[in-house]
């Protein structure tokens, strides 16, 4: 009788999860369809006063997405759209008092949201449409949710991506649960900002201050939201005035629910280049003594605990510990090992801070420890650190994870997290003008760090966050859901992305583009340029594709309705075209192609969108001699050797443990083992290759990664005519010359040598012993 029960408990789970259809949205009424929009008429849109305003900031922005879309303005008073958090709308909480929704998936869950029909949900309303979230947060992407639905891109503002007018707008199904999100907190890093956002906010919003201000972070945040963004670390170069400078900033952060955080130079949510450099007397009314917590740690205590304090009303997660005041090591004693036990006590004073400062023990109150740089070193010396705090993972600033949780570091009860580079100052060479690194990179390596637990926290740095548009956007919609785009998932992003753009009619063309461009660049970013050593064969081929690019490029932009004409350009148009002159500028050494840049930024600056972004667009940040005349740049010296080069691809044989993933690497696929893990027997691959008479070289190129951690190798073996396989380390130390050279041509190689007796063909078979390498070719010399 018991089995009987569970059976037909099942059945019927079953039949009701068959009847549940998610949400969607049509164009023409159909059976039993709610009309949002039809007749002229939109839907009434009801939440209630007492929810948190971040619910009311959504609710107006769908309002006006809706008029955006249809045009509609009088209101449709039988059917509704109800919006509010549970807990915190009356509302919503009198719904599920009726049973009108279930809240049993919602309930206590992190930004999880239910968008469904409801027939008769209150007296003088035939239909509602009931949006409603665990949080507010929760509530407020549940609403942003519908308006992407409807045809309103999240850069629907940021890139003037115009919605396609609808005469009606009708939704379907009858309920979706989204959420919890993969990753707690998915944010973003402003970073570098002096050539782009903060000329062109003092120029466009912020006029009165001329600075990145509220104005400014207004349209961030919704942004932030529109994409499911939960965090922020504000801009903090010194040409830019702190966050909590501007008493408005930190309102308007709690206004719009974003968790505050500050970079891994920041402690506290301090800027220090500003705050201690240069306002501490304004500030404080004295002069600011030594940065060194082991000679001035009483000014210094003050100095971080008044920032705890102010910042109690504000949501954050807390970046600890110490660095220089900018961007440099701590100062203090002379040694590792000294520096070391300072970093532990200052860690140690901040908890206490806040801990007394916002009432809660310290193990409740988010906090990031960020190994970055030379705090790597102090911390790889058995640095103590609380369980609590989370671990957040830096790449090599070029979207390589140096470093991941070790199997005892992912029992920490503050798990990890990863800071992650879509544009970067600094050596060997900066890359802040074009965004080139591709979803797949992105999903390649943030899979192997939340296989590794890095769940806590993600944060990129997206620089001026143009032209950095489609990448941040998968980042985000990555974050939210890290197995809709898999690596073997991910090159299909831009096509999805660019239907979601551009129309159903333009994706795969568009979709194309943009896999080629993060291709190209693979094996060189446009500012690298001058740092890489091509043979004559590659620079031909790469002038011709990156032509062909542009070509492509230009036919379909004459095909795109005018609504898109400027998202395009600023999306597509300007990162190929400008591409494809710098290869033509510095490999061809063409004055032309140098000119052409200038005009194309020119188009951006002053003409799309009537000078709308007008300051955005810098074409030389820094004034590196990569972006000056072609005469003036020197390249290193052509390869003229004559090489055979055999994509990883296209073996004969392979282990089952061996998956080809599309956009990784500096070929169109690269080979890995997937999933990740280490096999007892060694995974390979097999080639037949021709060899000559006498001495041959065979270099193996693969992605220019790190050991997953400390104690691990990452390696290949390679055995030629069925010789004893011969292993070969290809990993390199971040900041060291052979990485330099690695992540700017996009490959780090090992070489072997064979002397074989006569011509013919060998078998070439590669192991893949280790986790974490992925073989791009093969060349022989």
């Amino acid at each position: 009788m018991k089995i009987n029960f569970i059976l037909i408990t099942l059945f019927c789970q079953f039949q009701l999860f068959a009847q549940q259809k998610p949400i969607g949205i049509t164009f023409k009424a159909s059976a039993n369809s709610f009309p949002l929009a039809a007749n002229g008429k939109a839907a009434t849109i009801i939440s209630d006063v007492q929810d948190e305003e971040v619910v009311s900031i959504a609710v107006d922005a769908l309002k006006s997405d809706i008029r955006q879309v249809t045009g509609a303005e009088i209101t449709n008073e039988k059917y509704a759209v109800i919006v509010g958090t549970l807990g915190k709308s009356k509302i919503i909480d009198e719904l599920v008092r009726l049973k009108k929704i279930q809240i049993s998936n919602i309930q206590h869950q992190w930004e999880t949201f239910s968008i469904s029909l409801v027939s008769s949900p209150m007296k003088g309303i035939d239909q509602a449409l009931v949006i409603f979230g665990s949080d507010p947060r929760g509530t407020a992407f549940g609403v942003f949710e519908l308006s992407k639905m409807i045809g309103v891109s999240p850069f629907v503002w940021w890139a003037d991506v115009t919605p396609e007018h609808r005469d009606e707008l009708y939704v379907t199904g009858n309920k979706s649960i989204t959420g919890p999100p993969s990753v707690k907190y998915r944010g973003i890093f402003i970073n570098d900002e002096d050539w782009g956002l903060h000329p062109w906010a003092a120029k466009h919003m912020d006029t009165t201050i001329k600075d990145i201000g509220p104005r400014t972070y207004q349209k961030v945040f919704e942004l932030m939201l529109r994409l499911k963004a939960n965090y922020l670390w504000p801009a903090m170069h010194p040409c830019t005035k702190a966050f909590w400078y501007y008493p408005e900033n930190p309102v308007l952060a709690r206004k719009y629910d974003i968790i505050l955080g500050a970079s891994h130079c920041e402690p506290l949510l301090r800027n220090n280049i500003f705050e201690w450099d240069h306002n501490f007397k304004n500030e404080y009314g004295i002069t600011a003594g030594e940065w060194r917590y082991d000679k001035n740690k009483e000014q210094i205590d003050k100095y971080w605990n008044d920032r705890v304090l102010q910042s109690r009303n504000n949501p954050a997660v807390y970046t600890v510990g110490m660095r220089g005041i900018h961007d440099g090591s701590m100062p203090g004693p002379g040694s590792k090992e000294e520096k070391k036990t300072l970093l532990e006590q200052v860690i140690a004073d901040q908890r206490r801070m806040l801990s007394d400062g916002l009432g809660k023990s310290a193990g409740e109150i988010p906090q990031i420890f960020c190994p970055y740089k030379e705090v790597l070193d102090l911390y790889r010396l058995n640095m103590r650190l609380p369980d609590d705090i989370t671990l957040a993972w830096a790449d090599d600033n070029f979207g390589y994870m140096r470093q991941l949780s070790n199997p005892q570091e992912q029992k920490r009860s503050g798990g990890s997290g990863v800071y992650y580079h879509l544009s970067y100052w600094g050596a060997p060479q900066d890359y802040l003008w074009l965004s080139t690194i591709s979803p797949t990179l992105i999903s390649y390596e943030l899979t192997k760090a939340y296989e590794l637990n890095a769940r806590r926290l993600w944060v990129f740095n997206v620089g001026d966050i143009k032209p950095a548009e489609m990448e941040l956007q998968f980042a985000m919609d990555f974050a939210w859901d890290i197995h809709k785009w898999t690596p073997e998932q991910a090159s299909h992003y831009p096509e999805y992305w660019a239907e979601n753009t551009f129309g159903k009619e333009f994706a795969k063309p568009i979709g194309d583009i943009k896999k080629e461009y993060y291709h190209l660049a693979a094996a060189g970013k446009p500012e690298h340029l001058d740092k890489i050593q091509y043979t004559s064969e590659e620079i031909e081929k790469r002038l011709a594709d990156y032509q062909s690019l542009v070509a492509k490029s230009q036919a379909i932009s004459k095909l795109i309705p005018a609504r898109l004409t400027d998202a395009y350009f600023e999306l597509i148009g300007y990162p190929v075209e400008a591409a494809c002159s710098m290869n033509e500028k510095v490999l061809g050494k063409s004055n032309e192609a140098f000119k052409n840049i200038q005009i194309l930024t020119e188009k951006y600056n002053k003409e799309i969108a009537n000078g709308k972004w007008d300051g955005m667009m810098d074409d030389a940040p820094r004034r590196l001699k990569i972006f000056q005349t072609p005469e003036t740049i020197t390249t290193p010296e052509m390869i003229q050797q004559s090489v055979i080069i055999t994509p990883a691809v296209n073996y004969i044989h392979k282990s089952k443990e061996l998956k080809s993933i599309e956009g990784l690497g500096i070929e169109s696929s690269g080979l890995t083992v997937w999933p990740m893990k280490i096999y007892t027997d060694t995974p390979y691959v097999e080639y037949k290759m021709l060899f000559h008479k006498g001495d041959n070289k065979i270099t193996v190129r693969c992605l220019p990664d790190f050991p997953l951690y400390p104690g691990m190798k990452l390696r290949y073996a390679i055995s030629i005519d069925h010789a004893t396989p011969v292993f070969i380390d290809i990993a390199t130390v971040a900041e060291s010359k052979p990485w330099s050279v690695n992540i700017l041509r996009g490959y780090a190689a090992g070489e072997s040598a064979y002397t074989s007796d006569v011509s013919g063909e060998k078998t070439v078979r590669i192991y893949f012993p280790d986790p974490g390498l992925v073989v791009s070719d093969i060349v022989q010399w």
